[in-house]
């Protein structure tokens, strides 16, 4: 019942969005939903205090210099663990999904070729227009 209300919710919230034009994206992320799965916090409160503290750590200057001056092999080995396990995660929720249907497939498989096609073929026609 809880998760259908949060899921109405945002639904209503991006239609209100899309009427108002906020000017920016408004929906949740995958990454959120595999955060929440892994680590079994979904607290409302550990949500408020984490992005309290990001502010206060976003004043002091002295912080983003040392996030700053992270070399780029470690920022690199961050993110593919980061999405490692997001991809991971994405995959483990299709454990919940009816693989006999042939509609499932299709969506899995179409999201999947598109994924992975569009990107190579953006940089190809942009390599194309830079010549």
């Amino acid at each position: 019942q809880r998760r259908v209300r949060g899921i109405l919710l945002e639904g209503v919230g991006c239609f209100v969005a899309g009427l108002v034009g906020p000017g920016v994206g408004v929906t949740s992320y995958t990454e959120n939903v595999g955060a929440i799965s892994l680590t079994k916090v979904g607290s409302r409160a550990v949500i408020v205090c984490s992005g309290v503290f990001m502010i206060v750590i976003a004043c002091i200057g002295k912080v983003g210099v040392l996030f700053s001056s992270l070399p780029d092999p470690i920022i690199g080995g961050m993110y593919i663990v980061m999405f490692g396990i997001i991809g991971a995660v994405g995959i483990s929720n299709l454990q919940f999904v009816d693989l006999t249907s042939s509609r499932n497939i299709f969506i899995i498989g179409l999201s999947l070729y598109l994924g992975l096609a569009i990107p190579s073929w953006t940089n190809a026609e942009l390599s194309k227009a830079d010549n």
